[in-house]
């Protein structure tokens, strides 16, 4: 057995990586030749545990490889970024472009499937394109939807033990894609048809996306009532049928931030409750933001002085590298734009950026008048802590 992995990202290296690991010959495209030199000298362009490690076994082992162009093979994984354009509609150009680019060593017998969080009826279109640029094929491969559902900083682990939701474009399609999972997941499989499996990723990530709004604007309410909300939250969650997640300066990452779209820009009329979700995340990043402006300019009033910001975190989660969607990296930005301040950024999880110049994060703390926390970071807990700091506390790091 052959797989072509398309797109060697936060999620397809991974899945790569663990399927070659299993002994099976993995083929890994991406359209980066950086990312491809890298893997192929058993090295990692992304921050996530136990990747590298793994990633140097099946590069030494010869079971994985990486190309810039894909090849003949017996499964096709699609597993590429789907992002949204400015008016908040899907963009499926890189799924498309995927695809166009497998069809033509697509043979009798093969699986084709993707994982790439899609709009409902993406795997149908794409079904229909296949047929009409190789319709000798019709009926003849299996074609199926199999979203991934992992959390950065833990992908590893969750891609072998998560169950699987695997829809098909008929029965076939979707047994023999969950007897390729199967192979290297140890979680259940459950079947279904492509246009649920698709809506299933979607509302995963918006049922989540509706749940941080609540805790978002509660901390909006808090802060205007003089109330804690971290204390709040840990109170109400005693009650036995209560349990209400963490609020932050936002929500990032390129899921929950941008799966809801793709419910709203389909549904518009319906999706209500998803829609004032996602702008209420949206609308935290800048109530963080217009907090902190009120803060430099509060200091600069008393002391007659520009203050120094220390902005501690860019990542869109605590302890990965990923900056995709970040609200944090949006707020540093709008911060540098506006604020009459000296800004100090922090990233600890990432060397180097062409937009920050990044410090270490014990220096700006102790060089900061204001401390802003945006992510928190395990390694952020511990900092040598100064009670004549004016902290701002947007992510719970002092819970």
């Amino acid at each position: 057995m052959k797989v072509v992995v398309m797109g060697l990202g936060y999620i397809g290296l991974p899945t790569a990586a663990i399927i070659a690991d299993k002994g099976i010959e993995v083929l890994g495209v991406d359209v980066n030749p950086s990312v491809v030199d890298t893997i192929n000298s058993g090295k990692i362009h992304i921050v996530e545990p136990e990747l590298d490690t793994v990633v140097k076994c099946v590069i030494e082992s010869g079971t994985l490889k990486a190309s810039l162009k894909p090849d003949y093979g017996d499964i096709f994984l699609i597993v590429v970024p789907t992002p949204f354009r400015q008016n908040h509609r899907p963009d499926i150009s890189y799924i498309e472009s995927a695809t166009r680019a497998v069809i033509p060593f697509l043979k009798e017998g093969n699986i084709y499937i993707i994982e790439s969080t899609s709009p409902v009826g993406t795997t149908e279109k794409m079904a229909e394109l296949i047929w009409k640029e190789r319709p000798e094929l019709k009926g003849k491969i299996q074609i199926a939807y199999c979203p991934e559902r992992v959390l950065p900083g833990n992908v590893i682990y969750e891609l072998e033990n998560n169950d699987r939701v695997i829809g098909g474009i008929d029965k076939a399609s979707t047994e023999q894609a969950i007897a390729f999972y199967q192979l290297f997941v140890k979680g259940n499989m459950h079947p279904t048809n492509t246009r649920t499996a698709e809506m299933c990723k979607l509302t995963e990530n918006s049922s989540r996306d509706v749940q941080i709004a609540f805790a978002n604007e509660l901390s909006m309410i808090c802060e205007k009532a003089g109330v804690n909300v971290w204390e709040l939250i840990e109170l109400a969650n005693k009650h036995p049928r209560v349990h209400i997640l963490q609020p932050g300066c936002g929500v990032g990452g390129h899921c929950i931030a941008v799966d809801p779209w793709f419910i709203v820009s389909d549904f518009t009329e319906q999706a209500q409750i998803i829609k004032r979700s996602r702008e209420t995340n949206d609308y935290k990043a800048d109530w963080c933001t217009q907090k902190t402006l009120e803060s430099c300019q509060e200091f600069e009033a008393k002391t007659g002085r520009e203050p120094i910001v220390a902005c501690m975190g860019l990542s869109f989660k605590p302890d990965i590298d990923d900056l995709r969607e970040s609200p944090a990296k949006y707020i540093v930005s709008r911060i540098i734009a506006e604020a009459r301040a000296e800004i100090l950024v922090v990233e600890p999880n990432v060397v180097s950026h062409k937009s920050f110049n990044l410090l270490p994060y014990q220096d700006a703390y102790n060089k900061a008048d204001i401390v802003v926390w945006l992510v928190r970071h395990k390694t952020f807990l511990s900092i040598k802590r100064k009670e004549e700091k004016i902290e701002m506390d947007f992510c719970g790091i002092r819970k």
